[in-house]
């Protein structure tokens, strides 16, 4: 038997229906060499299979010497996952070495979180916002699908298993048939679409829309329902630099949690949505920008959380709520949508809170529950935990949540743009150092933008193997995006040092972009464009410190 197969010839392709997007790449990378035809007439075979025995995302590849190839993957992306791997191995003469792989994902759960309107993956549009909670939706209509297209295209490249999206339902970006849309497509290129949901807060169900499951048009016909908010709604973050302004309006509305007519409401709004849209689990939250302080809501609370407690974050959002509603939330996602990802927000910085988390007890063991970490409590976490404190925790599958390359941490410039790659690695690691199943980022940032596109392809393969050491990773992932390894190195040195700081003398920003276009100059194409990306960087901050104001800080 031959020791290399060629797909230069004839090929039958068994499975096309159930896996369109496999077909897709093969026929791409083929390119006109692609020739598939009926089963009689091939001289190789390639068989696509789910297999039930593989785990989600893991897949096992098989090419034997009489010209059957066969791609095994588990449910929902393996066959995806598994087809990629195989074509990289092609040759230039598309050519493959007989034998047999497999490969399967060490943290389960690698999930983006993002906002509708800060989403930007696709650069020419207008509209573009970079940092809110309560923002209207200002692209084209077609903006939404235009760049959550382009996320959900990078996501199954990279295996990067699902996207939580808050405001996944707008009249403004195309309403119900857009959303429909946008599952249709990500479920075949094996992602996940997790609609963003909070418990009678940030609109309910639907974000924005005229429709009875949005919180606005539910209150506005029951106003008795309302929430008595505490304070004003909102929060501010330690780790940002400047305060967050929170409107006034729809966006800002809560209703009461005790209420039991709100409770039905949330429950039929879950169960459309499960059965409206081919989603792929949904990411709840019980909000966090006020809670209710009704006589009902109060007494409700004490009975699970210690009052003495609520100050600070505890009195954004409430434990009491996460532990009456999630259970209930969930078995409704679930009875309609079994295999669905029902994520529940545990919110932010509490992670080493045991008392926190004591009102968590009897949540369900099948939820994933995401425990999100603002930079500073990150490096508290990082130095403090253990996997015994873990094994303690109410919940079982959980995951980290961080808060980089987002607007949410950082100076005036955020973290949003910054190289975060060490940081993230590290996170994939000490979740599975702990027991964690899984960790989510943020990705409204485009890949365009060399640094987030090296600190998602960070998280993807730290989170598919974190046992992964960051040499190798420099090495096999890196060094091919700048012409070698000491290209990588030298580009993370410079694109690290210069977000080092918010303010870098004149001189040195201009000693920065003399050398990262020097290293532009001497490259092309794509390695060159990288290299222009930071150059462009540095220009923006060195034309603010050559225009700086008198008595302006930046």
């Amino acid at each position: 038997m031959a020791d290399r197969i060629h797909l230069d010839q004839p090929i039958a392709i068994q499975g096309m229906e159930r896996h369109p997007h496999a077909v897709r790449r093969i026929r791409a990378r083929l390119g006109q060499e692609a020739r598939i035809v009926a089963a009689d007439d091939a001289s190789v075979t390639i068989r696509l299979q789910e297999r039930a025995d593989l785990v989600e995302g893991a897949f096992a590849v098989d090419v034997r010497g009489d010209g059957e190839i066969v791609i095994a993957g588990g449910p929902f992306s393996g066959v995806i996952y598994g087809t990629n791997a195989f074509l990289e191995r092609l040759a230039d003469d598309l050519s493959v070495a007989v034998g047999r792989w497999k490969e399967q994902p060490g943290l389960p759960y690698r999930t983006f979180w993002n906002w509708d309107h800060t989403t930007n993956w696709s650069m020419t549009q207008i509209g573009v916002q970079e940092i809110g909670v309560m923002n209207p939706y200002a692209k084209p209509p077609d903006g939404f699908l235009a760049d959550f297209r382009r996320l959900v295209d990078y996501m199954s490249l990279h295996r990067i298993a699902a996207v939580t999206i808050f405001g996944f339902l707008r009249d403004s970006h195309g309403g119900i048939e857009a959303a429909q849309e946008l599952c249709r497509y990500a479920n075949e290129r094996g992602v996940r679409i997790l609609p963003g949901i909070a418990i009678n807060a940030y609109g309910g169900v639907v974000w924005e829309m005229d429709h009875q499951y949005n919180l606005g048009n539910w209150l506005r016909r029951h106003p008795e329902l309302a929430a008595q908010m505490e304070r004003q709604a909102g929060f501010q973050l330690k780790d940002l630099s400047f305060p967050l302004h929170f409107l006034n309006g729809d966006y800002s509305l809560r209703g009461c949690s005790s209420r039991p007519e709100n409770i039905a409401w949330m429950n039929e709004a879950v169960a459309w949505l499960a059965e409206t849209f081919e989603i792929g689990g949904v990411d709840i939250e019980a909000g966090d920008y006020g809670v209710c302080g009704c006589p009902l809501c109060t007494a409700r609370r004490e009975a699970r959380e210690d009052a003495s407690r609520r100050h600070g974050y505890a009195e954004s959002w409430s434990h009491a709520d996460m532990a009456d509603y999630y259970p209930r939330l969930f078995e409704i996602i679930r009875s309609r949508r079994p295999d669905a990802w029902v994520y529940s927000e545990i919110q932010w910085d509490n992670l080493l809170d045991a008392e926190a988390q004591r009102p968590l007890h009897g949540l369900p063991d099948a939820g994933i529950y995401q425990h999100t970490l603002n930079r500073s409590y990150w490096e508290k976490v990082e130095q403090e935990i253990t996997p015994d404190y873990a094994a303690t925790l109410p919940t079982r599958n959980n995951v980290i949540r961080t808060q980089f390359n987002c607007q949410w941490n950082g100076d005036y410039r955020t973290e949003r743009y910054r190289l975060n790659a060490r940081d993230i690695a590290a996170q994939a690691k000490k979740a599975a150092e702990i027991g964690f199943r899984g960790h989510t980022m943020w990705g409204e940032v485009s890949a365009y933008h060399t640094a987030a596109d090296i600190s998602y392809r960070a998280f993807s393969r730290f989170t598919w193997d974190p046992s992964l050491t960051w040499d190798r990773f420099v090495a096999d992932d890196l060094a091919p995006l700048f012409d070698g390894v000491d290209g990588a190195t030298a580009y993370l040195s410079m694109n690290e040092a210069f977000d080092a700081s918010a303010v870098h003398a004149p001189a040195l920003l201009q000693e920065m972009r003399g050398e990262a276009f020097a290293h532009a100059a001497a490259t092309s194409g794509e390695v060159s464009a990288r290299w222009l990306w930071l150059t462009d960087q540095i220009d923006r901050r060195l034309f603010d410190a050559n225009t700086r104001p008198e008595g302006s800080a930046w």
